[in-house]
């Protein structure tokens, strides 16, 4: 059986985080295992609080699974500063893990923050250049390219942008677009792909990052191509929305199994 690591915070709603992470992983068969870098106290309403784990206690998780559960891919998620950044990256070199995920989670579902503004400088710095793949939303991939992202011609700019910036590929994802259709954008080296499903309307779409860079990781882990695992993941993300069970007052989780 293939191991998957995820790097990120848990999400007491269990929707997104850790917990999302792990509910993917076992939809593929893929083993998982975990570095919880925040706690949060969340549900489909909103973030309430969060606590950030100590770097310590980071780096011992870290080390911990690299000495024997060594993933055959990773990825991380919300990792809150730019100190955890910082011994993320540091950890992801001593132990040359790869393929790595990079999903650079910035503002929950909810539209509460996530990540400390110093923490921006320290992922495009640290953990761009050690990503197998980027999947940035358009408000990420705005911040991190410095460029507005409003259309699909500019999600190919941003994308070319954070390869540019030493990431190995990088997915823009046009969620947050209008319209009755949904556009992603792969650009993986010097070719672009744009994925099309059409638009869903719901509230239930919490933890969609996650679930997706999570499918991502563990369809890498299982040995497919990143064009295959990037189609794949997107192709069940979309049902995953369709068939979301419809929990709680606000934005509902997916259905992981789906």
């Amino acid at each position: 059986m293939k191991i998957a690591l995820t790097i990120a915070g848990s999400d007491s709603g269990g929707g997104a985080g850790i917990q999302a992470d792990l509910k993917t992983f076992a939809r593929f068969g893929v083993f998982g295992t975990s570095v919880i870098t925040a706690i949060t106290a969340q549900n489909t309403r909103g973030v309430t609080r969060y606590s950030v784990v100590d770097d310590v206690m980071i780096r011992a998780q870290l080390d911990a699974l690299a000495s024997d559960l060594r993933p055959d891919a990773i990825k991380s998620g919300m990792l809150a500063d730019a100190n955890v950044v910082a011994t993320v990256a540091d950890g992801i070199r001593r132990h040359s893990l790869a393929p790595y995920v990079l999903d650079p989670v910035m503002v929950a579902t909810s539209g509460d923050v996530l990540l400390e503004p110093d923490a921006v400088a320290s992922i495009k710095h640290d953990l761009l250049p050690l990503a197998t793949l980027v999947t940035p939303n358009l408000d990420e991939a705005a911040i991190l390219c410095g460029i507005r992202v409003t259309d699909v011609p500019a999600m190919e700019k941003a994308a070319r942008l954070l390869v540019d910036m030493g990431s190995g590929a990088a997915l823009v994802k046009g969620g947050h677009l209008r319209g009755d259709t949904v556009t992603d954008v792969l650009c993986d080296g010097g070719n672009f792909t744009r994925y099309t499903h059409a638009r869903i309307d719901t509230r239930n779409t919490h933890g969609t990052g996650c679930t997706l860079s999570s499918a991502i990781a563990a369809h890498l882990a299982l040995g497919a191509s990143l064009a295959d695992a990037v189609h794949q993941s997107l192709d069940f993300v979309h049902r995953a929305i369709a068939l979301a069970p419809g929990l709680g007052d606000g934005h509902g989780p997916l259905n992981h199994f789906a």
